[in-house]
């Protein structure tokens, strides 16, 4: 019954692409020529930065991404690493590395310093809204524009699934 309670709430959240909002710590990837989107699903519950953390990078849909990295590249990262991410005490998770944080965001750097993911949560009237962004720096080489463009489409929706499963989870 559990799975099924799961399932259905997952199905019943709405994720949808929005504007980044002002004075996030994603916001300047914006500015420098880079892609930059955010996602944002609405709860109506109390919602920390460490719940969001720990709920999405332990998600089902997020595991294939672990695996791959830990298979791959040798980064490797467990639920143990992702509670201490969530918890402030490491600034390293598998591929990537805290560029910044605060109380209610955090932003990661991937290894090779051309993408950004960005999680923020934020308290609203009757609950929290949750946040997933991600920036992709400008660039250089016209192969590298053409096989960004030909992955947004995925990317996009990779990202709505990435935030409905962690949603699911809290």
């Amino acid at each position: 019954m559990y799975f099924i309670y799961k399932f259905l709430q997952q199905m019943s959240v709405s994720v949808t692409q929005a504007a980044l909002p002002s004075r996030t710590l994603l916001e300047p990837y914006g500015r420098t020529g880079g892609y930059v989107d955010c996602f944002i699903a609405d709860l109506r519950q109390a919602v920390t930065l460490p719940d969001l953390i720990t709920a999405f990078y332990t998600s089902w849909a997020f595991r294939p991404e672990r695996w791959l990295l830990g298979g791959l590249l040798g980064k490797h990262a467990d639920n143990a690493a992702v509670a201490r991410l969530a918890s402030g005490e490491i600034d390293r998770f598998s591929a990537w590395s805290v560029e910044a944080r605060c109380d209610d965001e955090i932003l990661l750097c991937d290894y090779q310093g051309k993408t950004r993911s960005w999680l923020m949560v934020q308290s609203q009237a009757g609950g929290t809204r949750v946040h997933f962004g991600s920036a992709v720096v400008p660039a250089k080489s016209r192969v590298d524009r053409m096989a960004f463009a030909g992955l947004l489409s995925f990317h996009r929706w990779y990202s709505r699934q990435l935030l409905k499963a962690a949603v699911s989870r809290l």
